[in-house]
């Protein structure tokens, strides 16, 4: 049995407790309960959510806990001293510490990230690199899994990491089957972008949109302005008008930042070859995309994939080659 505690502390969000969910719903698919769940507070007591709701904790102790995840605020605010201590100490008594969205600064406080890479919610990653400049803060991940500290973006991705640390655990059968019970993405990996390029892009117009949509299915294709013009049923030259003032983007380079989006994302979850990862996804040959990847990221696909590797075991491997396969058919 491996003892799961959840930090809370007063103005917490109600929503990065759906984390724990995974590892309730892990003990309801295994053969017999696999994590001893608890909450726990500075005070101990009831503690009240940043939207009102309270719930009951047990004070910090020297009990000692397999993976301690703290909470994260909906505004990030500094920690009391209590709190930054017990998280500093529980590394010596926890095998693992994770930290859910805005969780994170609490970790930065207690100085676990130092020297280490982490994420945390994209609107706030900037102010912590800031303040906390002794972490390499990694604004555009899920989750980030370094040696026994793990982060995670948003509340949402918190189950990505809890789904992630289950599979550490158990294996990939179960935390499939948690997957499953919570209708959630089983592998949606680490290394995967918080952000959309197509949702970044907002058009106004339907058009526009169906232009959008009909790249994002055909990448492997041309997709010249008089191809996707000919969708949107306006001239080319009316086409990249509108583009441009709906989007603030030509269309080139929309559909290039589709492309790294879509290379980026089989880069590190598959072990396709950098030839076929370019092909897929419209890219002339490996040279045209490593200059993209370097435009966009500034890093080649090479040191990402490698990056997203250190993700735990088997979490590099999001499509088999037959899966991978049949999208070329």
């Amino acid at each position: 049995m491996r003892d799961i505690a959840f930090v809370v502390y007063p103005g917490y969000s109600v929503m990065a407790l759906a984390a724990m969910t995974a590892f309730e719903v892990a003990n309801m698919v295994s053969e017999e309960p696999r994590y001893e769940l608890s909450f726990i507070s500075e005070t101990g007591g009831r503690v009240r959510t940043s939207a009102g709701m309270v719930l009951d904790t047990e004070i910090f102790s020297d009990r000692t806990y397999d993976t301690l995840i703290v909470g994260g605020a909906t505004i990030p605010v500094p920690s009391t001293a209590g709190l930054v201590t017990f998280v500093r100490n529980a590394v010596t008594r926890s095998r693992r510490i994770a930290a859910v969205c805005t969780g994170a600064f609490v970790l930065a406080e207690a100085g676990l990230l130092d020297g280490r890479h982490a994420t945390t919610h994209w609107l706030y990653a900037r102010d912590m690199q800031k303040k906390f400049q002794k972490i390499i803060v990694e604004e555009d991940r899920i989750f980030i899994n370094d040696g026994p500290i793990w982060t995670s973006a948003g509340m949402t991705a918190g189950l990505d990491l809890c789904l992630a640390l289950i599979e550490n655990d158990l294996g990939q059968e179960i935390a499939k089957a948690v997957a499953r019970k919570l209708v959630i993405y089983h592998r949606r990996g680490g290394g995967q972008s918080q952000f959309s390029a197509l949702l970044e892009l907002t058009p106004k117009s339907d058009r526009i949109q169906a232009a959008l949509s009909y790249a994002r299915e055909n990448l492997h294709k041309p997709l010249s302005v008089p191809d996707l013009a000919e969708v949107a049923h306006l001239s080319p030259r009316q086409f990249s008008r509108a583009f441009h003032a709906e989007t603030g983007q030509s269309p080139a380079k929309a559909i290039e930042n589709l492309r790294v989006e879509a290379a980026r994302n089989l880069m590190e979850q598959s072990r396709h070859p950098i030839d076929l990862v370019a092909r897929h996804t419209g890219f002339s040959d490996r040279d045209h995309m490593r200059r993209a990847f370097l435009r966009a990221f500034g890093q080649p696909p090479q040191v990402l994939r490698r990056q997203a590797r250190q993700q735990p075991a088997d979490y590099d491997e999001l499509l088999d080659d037959e899966e991978f396969t049949s999208t070329l058919q």
